[in-house]
């Protein structure tokens, strides 16, 4: 089973000229790590696990090619394990039985395995429990790899055994400084002018492993003059940017474009939506969170944003992809530039609370109908005061449940409609104390 699983030991000292540039420029040590300074820096966990020979299991949670790999293998060089690598994708119940056997073999003449799994959230339940009595037996020492959330994909028994370590996106200075390296073992420039050159970076979208192929490709144009941005876009396909629109990338975006707007700030809120729209979500997806973000984050501070909301969305649904977007696009810049009240949305949540809470309680009589004759007799609409010929179009009438306390739920703002709602508000209390010492 040599295609599903690779037990590896030490790197060799130099990696043949025709193997893939980043099997060439693989780090042998941490300190060639790029990137991740964060973990392997002087205070970084790994860093610390080393030092105080305590390497526990991990699970590394990030977007690709950002160095999970790398590191799994250089944490059994570091420590004098046997790495060996698995795949989820393509290992079973059979080939992890294997594995098993053989650590536990490896572990009877002295050796512990550090087994590295990559893609570890697709195993499913059964599979991931079966990790758990070699985990505590000091068999392996687990280190899963991750892109997805281990909140959201892993067993809690899984993840309570194992330290969730999250690797981030390379940044620009440090695929500059992998570009660096693959001239230096390819031994020349790459042929790209200082805007190409940039641009190739900006292409990788901070995944290092994208980056270097798209290297290698530039190495193979044997170009003899150095290339302009425009040709380089001719030559080079874009990287799609990182998306999952199921998974955690999906999340990440939707709340930075909700909080976006939440925060007024309409660019971010725009580059957001753009970012979903480019990595294929469905823009009736987008068209509902839009409206649920006026109900939610703009309310009755300006009553017109839910409007708008469902304008633009049946707007996109007449017109269709792409100029359908733009109504959305507008529906955003609206709401991220009107008043913005919550009130509505906690007085509803208060209030749901305290009606679960209050069990059944019936509503005062005098507020009922009486279509029977006996309804009348139990007193069913005795002593109601009609609104309507009241000064002020104002009763002042209790309308909870008799013996509870009048809740208080909605709490207006001082900004848009809400002010004026406040005012009405504070208004009507008044008078409603004035109605009831008028009773007495």
């Amino acid at each position: 089973m040599a295609d599903l699983f690779d037990t590896v030991g030490a790197k060799p000292e130099h990696a043949e000229k025709n193997t893939p540039l980043a099997d060439r420029i693989r780090p042998r040590t941490l300190n060639e790590v790029i990137g991740q300074q964060h973990l392997i820096g002087d205070d970084g966990a790994l860093t610390l696990m080393l030092k105080s020979s305590s390497l526990a299991s991990i699970i590394f949670w990030g977007p690709p090619g950002v160095g999970k790999t790398t590191l799994a293998r250089l944490l059994a060089n570091e420590t004098d394990k046997t790495f060996v690598q698995i795949s989820a994708i393509f290992s079973g119940v059979a080939d992890l039985k294997k594995v098993f056997e053989a650590a536990r073999l490896r572990r009877s003449n002295g050796t512990q395995t550090l087994l590295f799994v990559d893609e570890i959230h697709r195993f499913n339940k059964s599979q991931q429990d079966s990790f758990l009595p070699f985990m505590e037996d000091g068999t392996i020492i687990l280190v899963g790899a991750t892109t997805e959330n281990p909140s959201f994909e892993l067993n809690s028994a899984l993840l309570s055994r194992s330290q969730v370590l999250v690797l981030e996106r390379l940044e620009l200075k440090d695929l500059e400084l992998m570009a660096q390296r693959a001239e230096a073992e390819v031994g020349e420039k790459l042929p790209l002018k200082a805007e190409a050159r940039e641009a190739l970076l900006e292409m990788a979208d901070g995944d290092g492993r994208s980056l270097l192929n798209l290297i290698e490709q530039c190495f193979g144009w044997g170009s003899k003059k150095p290339v302009d941005i425009e040709d380089l876009s001719k030559r080079l396909q874009r990287r799609a940017a990182q998306y999952d629109k199921s998974g955690d990338g999906h999340y990440n975006l939707i709340s930075a474009l909700h909080k976006s707007v939440r925060g007024s700030d309409p660019d971010a809120a725009l580059y957001w939506f753009t970012r979903m729209l480019d990595g294929g979500e469905d823009p009736r997806y987008l068209a509902r969170r839009i409206t649920r973000m006026a109900v939610e984050d703009i309310g009755l501070a300006d009553p017109n944003a839910q409007a708008v909301c469902l304008q633009s969305w049946e707007t996109f649904e007449r017109l269709g992809s792409p100029e359908g977007e733009l109504a959305l696009a507008q529906a955003l810049i609206y709401l991220a530039l009107a008043p913005k009240s919550n009130a509505a949305y906690v007085a509803y949540k208060a209030a749901y609370a305290q009606a679960k809470s209050t069990g059944s309680k019936k509503p005062p009589n005098h507020i009922l109908n009486a279509p029977t004759k006996m309804m009348k007799e139990q007193g069913y609409g005795d002593g109601y005061a009609y609104d309507h010929d009241a000064e002020d179009g104002f009763s002042g009438q209790n309308y909870f449940p008799d013996g509870m306390n009048r809740g208080v739920y909605y709490f207006p703002v001082e900004r848009g409609h809400e002010r004026e709602f406040k005012k009405r508000m504070d208004y009507f209390a008044k008078l409603r104390v004035k109605r009831n010492a008028d009773k007495k």
